[in-house]
């Protein structure tokens, strides 16, 4: 058996071109408000973003909530209201939620910050467990629930049923309707549809169609806990984590009721089609994936030109 490396234990300049933000992200091309988060020392591939995407939206909400005016607010009697914490409203903002849950206990109070041009109407939001920032314009619709930590930039529209669980950093103008948990996504994405996305990083202008799901956590992990390898020209390395879902470079897309292997790696321009399901790997960038019918347990890859 052949010897697995830890990626963790690699410098920057070791790791694979294949795990290297530079091949999944155009960042001169496409620039995101919160690269710096690319720049943190143990961000060194692109797992190393899922482990400091809480650190980094704790820090980032703590610095703009502290620097913003503060104002007064007190839920209307129909808001279903529990435990401590607090609001800052911008001139301009709705803030009309169905319930607000914030702390219980003795720790420190968690605030939304609702910026100027931004609605939420009839969402349940919970400040027990983090801050949550709503940027310039977005809209919020009834029947969501969002739970800090989260970053939301301007101009998203975040469906009802949308299900935020934490740790989550949204770009601008993105559509978004599913599940989400410990997800990076930029600017100008497309998740508009029922759908799972958990401990994920999304290019810019990534798509997932109608019911499409990244597994996050293998079916046997609850009864053998290991963390995710992977095999790169020949060499075996370990993730050092029990938990991927999906890695998606500039413009991936992934068609209706596809299904991801929990450690699925998808380079700019990989195109899958509906119904299929992708074994861990890492696929692109430039090509398009496609069941083939009549021969159980066939992925093809075939070469996409634009």
């Amino acid at each position: 058996m052949s010897e697995t490396t830890a990626l963790s234990s690699l410098k920057i300049e070791e790791v694979p071109q294949k795990l290297q933000i530079k091949n999944y992200f155009d960042l001169k091309k496409y620039p995101f408000e919160h690269e710096a988060l690319f720049k943190r020392e143990k961000v060194t591939s692109v797992i190393g973003i899922l482990n400091e995407i809480e650190p980094y939206a704790k820090d980032w909400l703590k610095n703009k909530i502290t620097s913003a005016q503060k104002s007064a607010y007190k839920p209307e009697a129909s808001v279903i209201s529990e435990g401590s914490y607090n609001v800052i409203l911008e001139n301009g903002a709705v803030f009309k939620p169905a319930a607000i849950i914030g702390f219980s206990g003795s720790k420190d109070t968690h605030t939304i910050y609702i910026r100027k041009g931004a609605s939420v109407i009839g969402a349940n939001i919970y400040l027990n467990q983090g801050d949550i920032y709503v940027g310039e314009g977005t809209v919020i619709e009834p029947g969501t629930a969002i739970k800090g930590p989260v970053i939301l930039g301007k101009n998203n529209e975040i469906r009802q049923g949308a299900y935020f669980r934490g740790n989550i950093i949204i770009g601008n103008n993105c559509v978004i309707k599913g599940e989400l948990k410990n997800v990076l996504m930029m600017n100008d994405c497309q998740f508009p549809h029922t759908c799972y996305v958990g401990d994920s990083v999304l290019g810019y202008c990534t798509h997932f169609g109608n019911q499409a799901t990244s597994a996050n956590f293998g079916i046997m992990g609850g009864i053998i806990s290991k963390t995710i390898t992977l095999k790169i020209d020949d060499k075996n390395y370990d993730l050092n984590r029990n938990k991927i879902g999906i890695i998606m470079g500039d413009y991936a897309q992934v068609g209706c009721n596809a299904v991801s292997d929990p450690g699925t790696f998808l380079l700019p321009y990989t195109i899958v089609y509906s119904l299929v399901r992708i074994p861990k790997g890492i696929y692109g960038p430039n090509v398009i994936l496609k069941n083939k019918s009549f021969e159980k347990g066939i992925t093809e890859v075939a070469s996409l030109k634009i």
